[in-house]
């Protein structure tokens, strides 16, 4: 469903840079080595965020028919924008019970890449990159101009019904 629908999650990210690059906060967990990094968080928790979906109401309209997305507790959905010459350190996600996707939305070449554990890949523009984020993962922005991807957590396939309500959110 992403990748179908990539076009349309971008432009709508693009118009929001455009209009209001205020709601694109900086990365605030310390993960930086150096450079910029921005997110513009759509549902955190298992919630929508304040009225961040009025920005992009198709995407968001879109994720609503995904509640394994939308109703991930342990998870995020968010834009992120990151600018040349950016590194974030090896660092690892708070917990196994979420897997991470990534659609690639801006993607200058080369020079924009990540690391899990051994694997080093390059985002695509359309495409999707699944990982489990609780492993040890990097990311390098070497390129001329800024990357733009698009974040949403899902639960991980292999938690039961029971464990999706009742574990705690974080």
């Amino acid at each position: 469903m992403l990748e179908r629908n990539w076009k349309t999650i971008r432009d709508e990210a693009l118009a929001v840079m455009d209009r209001s690059r205020g709601r694109f906060l900086p990365e605030e967990e310390n993960l930086r080595e150096k450079g910029e990094w921005g997110q513009y968080t759509l549902w955190q928790q298992g919630k929508r965020v304040g009225n961040a979906c009025q920005g992009v109401p198709k995407t968001c309209a879109l994720m609503e028919r995904f509640p394994e997305a939308t109703g991930c507790k342990r998870g995020q959905i968010k834009f992120s924008v990151m600018q040349p010459g950016t590194h974030v350190w090896p660092h690892t996600g708070p917990t196994n019970c979420r897997l991470r996707m990534h659609l690639g939305l801006v993607i200058p070449a080369p020079g924009c890449r990540i690391r899990c554990t051994d694997q080093t890949r390059e985002w695509e523009e359309g495409k999707v990159l699944i990982f489990d984020d609780s492993f040890e993962h990097e990311v390098w922005q070497d390129a001329d101009s800024y990357r733009l991807i698009f974040i949403v957590d899902v639960w991980h396939p292999e938690l039961s019904q029971y464990q999706r309500q009742t574990l705690s959110p974080i």
